[in-house]
């Protein structure tokens, strides 16, 4: 598992960056979610690298 955090804002991203985070489960600044670690998840990750931090969730399955 992924810890997903938000740390920009999404105002005035491209509607497809903008479902990115929301499909990892992200609704603002500050939010944190817990997402699967697979090639989809770091591919979506990758895409919006710019907004969030990410670091692995140790002992949380």
């Amino acid at each position: 598992m992924i810890r997903v955090t938000q740390r920009r804002s999404s105002i005035s991203l491209k509607p497809k960056l903008r479902g990115t985070l929301r499909a990892l489960g992200l609704r603002g600044i500050g939010s944190s979610n817990l997402v699967p670690d697979n090639d989809a998840v770091r591919g979506m990750l990758d895409a919006v690298s710019h907004l969030i931090d990410y670091e692995p969730a140790s002992g949380q399955e």
